[in-house]
């Protein structure tokens, strides 16, 4: 076969900004090449020629072990075939199956959005290694921000599954390992700022109240898209309305905790929503893979990996401060 493949107004902002990414994203399964007749016809004369019984062309093993079948080297080979023949006749690149057709390595569909999904896992595995090392276990906070970094590295660890091969139960997995992602750092964000962590049985009360209402809200998104509608628009909204609310928390708090404390550090949250602001723009404006390899939804995924860096930085330099706090009003 073939093989080839910030303060509170930039928040304000934000919001409005992720909207229209809501508006503009909409993922779907049923693409303009999945449509056409000379696709189709290749796919047909391609499993004809090649996956009758007793003629099966042979697939390489790390293919197979990645569950490459007859039928899908056909439809991927077909891909670059249809492909080509449009780049030569000064035709856009259409999308197949939701996707960009995307040149194979290894056996990876989107080999690119594996490779920067690994770099944001590595960044959460630093991550965690940092508030192990260098935050007290008697920090009260500590257990929040290690449980935040496995989230991390769960989601990031699906993704990598996913764009290995894109199934519908990978797909499923790398969205619920994000969603759940998304909302942990809703939960552990007023924990932090409204200072849940500490108190007597009230405040354990409400932080009870309030894992229980996370953890009901996170089944009944799961339950929603798994048993009732796979609604992509619905997912996307879902995730974007979580995360602007918590990281409007988080620049408000270190707008405050700036002005109050002068330091630059105190800041960092900011930086962090500014830029995953410009990464988001990668998905809105997409566009076919560079060199069949290099797509705006793999860059989106690299643009990811230096917040989450400075973002630990800012975890462990707030825990850092806040312990020395506590100490001079011991």
């Amino acid at each position: 076969m073939i093989v080839r493949q910030i303060s509170i107004d930039a928040s304000v902002r934000l919001v409005a900004y992720l909207c229209l990414v809501v508006l503009f994203i909409s993922p779907i399964h049923a693409s303009a090449g999945d449509r056409l007749p000379e696709f189709q016809e290749c796919r047909q004369v391609c499993e004809r020629e090649n996956c009758a019984p007793g003629q099966k062309t042979a697939i390489p093993l790390l293919h197979e072990l990645l569950l490459w079948d007859c039928p899908a080297e056909c439809d991927y080979t077909c891909q670059h075939i249809i492909t080509d023949l449009r780049v030569s006749q000064n035709e856009p690149i259409l999308q197949f199956h939701g996707k960009w057709p995307f040149y194979r390595f290894l056996g990876m569909q989107e080999p690119f959005s594996v490779f920067f999904s690994l770099l944001n896992f590595l960044a959460h595995q630093n991550g965690l290694a940092k508030i192990l090392g260098n935050i007290p276990a008697s920090y009260t906070m500590r257990k929040y921000y290690v449980v935040f970094a496995y989230f991390g590295m769960a989601a990031w660890t699906f993704s990598m599954i996913f764009h290995t091969r894109d199934f519908a139960l990978t797909e499923q997995l790398d969205y619920f390992a994000a969603g759940g992602t998304v909302l942990y750092g809703m939960y552990y964000t007023p924990i932090r700022i409204f200072r849940l962590d500490q108190g007597g049985k009230e405040m354990k009360s409400l932080v009870r109240a309030w894992t229980g209402l996370c953890i009901t809200l996170y089944i009944l998104h799961v339950a929603y898209l798994k048993f009732y509608d796979w609604d992509y628009s619905y997912n996307i909204a879902a995730n974007v309305v979580v995360g602007v609310i918590h990281n409007t928390m988080w620049s408000v708090f270190s707008y405050k905790k700036y002005k109050a404390s002068g330091r630059v550090w105190a800041m960092w949250p900011g930086f962090v929503v500014a830029w995953v602001m410009l990464a988001m723009g990668l998905e809105i404006l997409d566009f076919p893979p560079w060199w069949g390899l290099l797509d705006a939804h793999a860059l989106w995924h690299l643009g990811t990996v230096l917040p989450t860096m400075v973002w630990y930085n800012f975890l462990l330099k707030d825990a850092q401060d806040d312990i020395a706090v506590q100490r001079l009003k011991a």
